[in-house]
């Protein structure tokens, strides 16, 4: 498989179950805890599978999608809370994938710090 995509979180509002990647355990559980209230809100208020992806480069992705036949799901309201996540939790989605990419792409945390200033 040539996806180096990994999941770190999602929700299933169909199934009614939260998963979290046991991978990153290393994440303090506040974290964790604040990940799966996102994810549990988001299925709860548009319906859907919403997940949270980390690219091959660390990038964070958020991902929504619903089944072909599923009418209560809104698409426009699930665009605008991404957006809204993104917004409001930049700083957790930052350090999130500055997490991955020092603990899990094994990158020199010095040299990200100085990229990033």
């Amino acid at each position: 498989m040539d996806d180096k995509r990994i999941v770190l979180c999602g929700a299933n509002a169909y199934e009614q179950k939260y998963y979290f990647n046991e991978q990153f355990n290393g994440i303090p559980d506040s974290i964790k805890d604040e990940l799966h209230i996102i994810c549990v809100l988001f299925t709860e208020e548009v319906g859907g599978i919403f997940t949270i992806v980390f690219e091959e480069d660390g990038t964070l992705s958020l991902e929504t999608n619903a089944e072909e036949a599923d009418i209560y799901y809104d698409e426009i309201s699930s665009g605008l809370l991404v957006g809204e996540i993104r917004r409001k939790r930049q700083d957790l989605l930052e350090s999130l994938s500055l997490y991955y990419r020092v603990f899990i792409l094994k990158e020199d945390i010095s040299q990200l710090l100085e990229d990033e200033a």
